[in-house]
């Protein structure tokens, strides 16, 4: 599988899907055939055009979709998207609403790289943006990366987060989403022994499997089962040469694809029958439900091989952070060391992906940290997306995160102030 011919290979499949649903949508909808009083036709458009769609999605980055905020004013006010920190394999981008003032709240939202692109925590920053400054981990696809940029494996994610929470300064409220809660926790003790001026006011992680084997599931009984000279062997392949990150060593986007659809494959399989007959009886619109949904969820990005692979050995298998024995750029990080960032868990009662207890773990590891500066929370009747996106995270854990933020804020001076004291 580590080879440039798997790669392209999956790449022509779906290639050639895409081009078998156009032909399909331009044959059926052709006016010749109009006259034609076969209902077969309009189902095998209908077909054609969600199958176009969908296979189309899986090599597009979806937009963020985040034109404008309504203000205390009454007044839209257009947000604008800055690149405050460019990098190599990631961005730090800030969610900038033009023509507001700044915003008490200045927040790390850290998306998770586990397949999917940091839109799909969109609905996550519309909910923040309302009464915060977002910053937002962007993370670039592996595939459009050049060889020459180097590699990239947990040691450099947790440097980039380092790096960006020393950009955004001590006044800074972090939320890690899923896949990045336990290298979140690794950063913030890192600079707890390194640079102690640049930590966080606090710190929320959402669903994260700090602790896998506090609750197994499915995700930790795979990551037992196999391996790692298996995964090398089976997951791992080489960019073709339609991208710049050609010869670059991958966990390719549309593999992963593959299994997240395989999991749930009776489902997924009802979804797209459901949606070919919406669109045949001209029920279906371009931003319905469906398509909402799959728009997002279709839209997948290549991991590099090293970080795919030291995640499932060091944090899975050998459960490093579980036993604060993390070691970044030859440091031993000790969680104990944090002493004054807030710490704060959320998890889902229903999240099958990381179930409760693995989050709470991190809450134990903080063995310097007063317990008047831990709090946890369990969601009942949550599962994993809700947490963070659905109306679990709008209802009752977002008020909750914000209320956690307000009373572990630092009294430091606002910009306005510090300019009027410099005027006085």
């Amino acid at each position: 599988m580590r080879y440039m011919m798997s790669y392209d290979l999956m790449e022509t499949m779906r290639n050639t899907n895409q081009w078998l649903g156009a032909t399909a949508l331009s044959m059926a909808s052709n006016p010749a055939l109009a006259a034609i009083p076969n209902p077969a036709l309009s189902w095998m458009a209908a077909w054609g055009e969600v199958t176009e769609r969908s296979y189309q999605r899986m090599v597009t980055k979806p937009d963020w979709g985040i034109y404008t905020q309504t203000c205390a004013d009454g007044r839209d006010h257009v947000v604008e998207i800055d690149t405050v920190v460019e990098r190599p394999f990631g961005d730090l981008i800030h969610f900038r609403v033009a023509g507001r003032a700044e915003q008490p709240r200045k927040v790390l939202l850290v998306a998770p790289m586990s397949g999917h692109y940091a839109t799909l925590l969109r609905s996550t920053v519309k909910s923040l943006i309302e009464n915060c400054e977002v910053y937002v981990t962007d993370w670039h696809n592996a595939r459009d990366i050049p060889v020459s940029a180097g590699k990239f494996d947990i040691e450099d994610y947790t440097l980039y987060l380092v790096d960006f929470m020393r950009e955004m300064g001590p006044d800074t409220h972090v939320i890690a989403v899923c896949q990045p809660a336990p290298l979140t926790l690794a950063a913030t003790a890192y600079l707890a022994e390194q640079d102690p001026e640049a930590q966080p006011c606090s710190l929320t992680l959402i669903g994260g499997p700090v602790d896998p084997d506090a609750t197994p599931t499915d995700v930790t009984d795979f990551g037992r089962r196999v391996t790692m000279g298996q995964l090398e062997e089976t997951m791992i392949q080489r960019v073709g040469f339609k991208y710049k990150g050609v010869g670059r060593k991958v966990y390719p986007g549309l593999l992963q694809l593959s299994s997240f659809m395989s999991m749930n494959g009776e489902r997924h399989s009802k979804a797209f029958m459901d949606q070919i007959q919406r669109v045949s009886r001209g029920e279906a619109s371009d931003h319905d439900a469906h398509n909402r949904f799959y728009d997002e969820y279709l839209a997948v990005m290549d991991m590099t091989a090293e970080f795919y692979l030291s995640t499932v050995e060091r944090v899975f298998k050998g459960g490093e952070i579980a036993r604060n024995e993390f070691i970044v750029a030859g440091h031993k990080v000790d969680i104990g060391k944090i002493t004054n960032v807030a710490v704060k868990t959320v998890e889902g009662a229903n999240d099958d992906i990381s179930a409760p207890g693995q989050c709470i773990a991190a809450l134990d590891l903080c063995t310097g940290l007063p317990e008047a500066k831990k709090a946890s929370h369990v969601e009942p009747g949550a599962g994993h997306y809700g947490i963070f996106a659905g109306r679990s995270w709008r209802d009752n854990i977002r008020p909750l995160v914000i209320e956690f933020m307000n009373a572990n804020a630092r009294k430091t001076k606002t910009p306005a102030a510090k300019r009027a004291k410099a005027n006085a």
